[in-house]
C-alpha cells in the first residue's frame, strides 16, 4: 500500500518523519514504497544512500516529509560512515517522528540493539518498522523486536507492500494534529546558540518580556527547541530557543548530543545565530567552533557577552581573537540578562544584521570597488603576471554570492582573497556575514591581456 507522493513544498510547512536504521535494511525501499514512486538510490551494497533526501507524501489527508538517512553502523570506523552518521542524526534531530527500519530476515542484531539504545533518549515518538517480513509467517518473527525497548513492532514488506498501511497509520497517529505552518518571507529568524549555563534562557526571556509583541508561541518543529514569533519594530520575528543544549542525561552525552543536533540544524534555518557566551570565561574554543558552523551554513553570526560589565578594551580584544578565528568578523555585543542592560536592542541588531547580509550591491558600485582595491592594493604577482580583477556580479544574497571574473584564476592566492572580503565587509557593513566569492576564468584570450 502506497501513499501518495508530490511536489517537496518548503522545507518546515509540514512535519518531518525521518527513517534510519543499520546499512542495507531496506530504508530507501521502504521510502519509495510510502511514497509510491522511485525517489531514492536503491541497491544491495549496503551505504548507497549517504545523504538525506526528502520526498513529500500525504495519507488519509495528513500530509509529512518522509526523510530518508544512509545506514548508521557504529562499528564503522571509517570517515565516510562518520559524515554518513552525522548526515543521519542530523535528519533525527530535524523529525518529528524517526521509523527505525530492521531487517527481520537477519533477526535481532547487536547493530540494532546499539542504535535502538540511542533511539530510547529521544525527544520524539520512535517506531520500529520490520521490513522483510514477506511471509504470513514472519510477523510472529517480528515479535523478537520486542527486546529493542521501543513498542510494538509494525511488521513490513517494503517489496510487496504488506503492512505499509498499517505502518503509515502509525506514523499519523504519532504526529498528531501539528498544524502545518509556512514561514512569511519577510519574516527573520533568529537562533539563540550557546553553552550550558551562560544564561542564554534569561536572556531569551529578557527579550520576550522586554515591549515586545508576542504573537504566538509555536510547539516547535524540533522537540524542546521552541520557535517564538514576536514582532520587533514593525517586523516579525521568529526567536528560536534550543533549550536543549542546556539539558544533562544520566545517560551520558545522549540528550547533550541530541542538543548539539538541534542546535546545528538551528543554525541552518536560522538567518541570524546569536552565540550568548559567558563574559566571565571570555570566548572558549567551542564558540568559535559553533561560530564556524554558521559561517558554513551561511548564517549571519552576532556575540553576545553575557552577565559581566566589560570595558571598552576587553571588547576590542575579543573582537580582534575572533577576527583572528573567524573570517566572518561578528560583531560582539556586552548585555546583562539579569539586569536588562543593552538587551532592548539586540533584537533590532539582529534583523538589520539579516538585512545586510540580504542586501544587493549595484554592479557599477561593486566593480567601481574591485578597482580601487587593486590600485589601493595591488593582487599578487607570479613570474612577472598580476593577477586582475575584470568584472564582478552580485550573485546572490543571504550570504552574500559574487562572481568575479579575472585573468588567472592560479594566480589567487588565500590572504589576498581574504583581504579582498574584508574590504568588502569594510565597504558594506558585512561584519558577522559569510561571503562567497567564486572567481572565474576569462576565456578566449591571452592571461595578460
Amino acid at each position: 500500500m502506497e501513499a501518495s507522493a508530490g511536489e517537496l513544498a518548503p522545507s518546515g510547512a509540514v512535519p518531518t518523519v525521518a527513517v534510519v536504521g543499520f546499512p542495507n535494511v531496506g530504508k530507501s525501499t521502504l521510502v519509495n514504497r510510502l511514497a509510491g514512486g522511485r525517489e531514492a538510490v536503491v541497491h544491495s551494497e549496503a551505504g548507497v544512500t549517504r545523504d538525506r533526501k526528502r520526498v513529500r507524501c500525504e495519507w488519509n489527508g495528513r500530509e509529512f516529509d518522509l526523510l530518508d538517512t544512509g545506514g548508521i553502523d557504529l562499528d564503522d570506523e571509517s570517515e565516510m560512515a562518520a559524515d554518513i552518521q552525522r548526515q543521519a542524526r542530523l535528519g533525527m534531530a530535524e523529525a518529528d517522528v524517526v521509523v527505525l527500519v530492521v531487517n527481520g530476515q537477519a533477526g535481532l542484531r547487536t547493530g540494532d540493539t546499539d542504535l535502538a539504545r540511542e533511539l530510547r533518549n529521544s525527544p520524539v515518538p520512535v517506531i520500529v518498522a520490520v521490513n522483510k517480513s514477506d511471509r504470513p509467517e514472519d510477523e510472529f518473527a517480528a515479535a523478537e523486536f520486542h527486546a529493542l525497548g521501543l513498542g510494538d513492532p509494525t511488521a513490513v514488506s517494503a517489496t510487496h507492500g504488506i503492512g505499509t498501511g498499517d505502518l503509515l497509520d502509525r506514523v499519523t497517529a504519532a504526529l498528531g494534529d501539528r498544524p502545518a505552518r509556512v514561514e512569511e518571507s519577510d519574516s527573520v529568524r533568529v537562533a539563540m546558540i550557546g553553552r550550558p549555563n551562560v544564561g542564554k534562557s534569561s536572556l531569551v526571556n529578557r527579550i520576550l518580556g522586554d515591549d515586545r509583541v508576542i504573537v504566538s508561541p509555536i510547539a516547535g518543529t524540533t522537540r524542546d527547541t521552541i520557535d517564538t514569533e514576536i514582532e520587533v519594530d514593525g517586523r516579525k520575528v521568529t526567536l528560536v530557543d534550543t533549550a536543549g543544549l542546556r539539558r544533562r542525561s544520566k545517560v551520558a552525552g545522549s540528550v547533550d548530543h541530541y542538543a548539539q543536533l538541534r542546535s546545528e540544524r538551528a543554525i541552518e534555518r536560522a538567518d541570524v545565530a546569536i552565540i550568548v557566551c559567558d563574559a566571565h570565561e571570555g570566548v572558549r574554543s567551542e564558540d568559535l567552533k559553533v561560530g564556524e558552523v554558521a559561517m558554513r551554513a551561511g548564517c549571519a553570526t552576532m556575540i553576545v557577552m553575557n552577565k559581566w560589565d566589560i570595558t571598552e578594551a576587553d571588547i576590542d580584544d575579543t573582537r580582534a581573537r575572533v577576527a583572528r578565528k573567524l573570517r566572518l568578523r561578528p560583531e560582539v555585543v556586552t548585555c546583562s540578562a539579569k539586569t536588562g542592560r543593552n538587551v532592548a536592542g539586540l533584537i533590532s541588531r539582529a534583523v538589520a544584521l539579516a538585512d545586510r547580509a540580504a542586501q544587493r550591491i549595484p554592479t557599477p558600485q561593486l566593480n567601481r570597488f574591485l578597482s580601487e582595491v587593486q590600485t589601493t592594493t595591488p593582487p599578487p604577482s607570479r613570474r612577472g603576471r598580476r593577477l586582475k580583477l575584470l568584472y564582478g556580479a552580485q550573485t546572490g544574497v543571504s550570504p552574500p554570492h559574487f562572481a568575479v571574473q579575472v585573468n588567472d584564476r592560479r594566480l589567487i592566492v588565500r590572504d589576498w582573497a581574504y583581504h579582498l572580503e574584508n574590504r568588502l565587509r569594510d565597504q558594506w557593513g558585512l561584519d558577522g556575514v559569510p561571503l562567497v566569492i567564486d572567481y572565474i576564468p576569462r576565456k578566449g584570450r591571452g592571461a595578460d591581456d
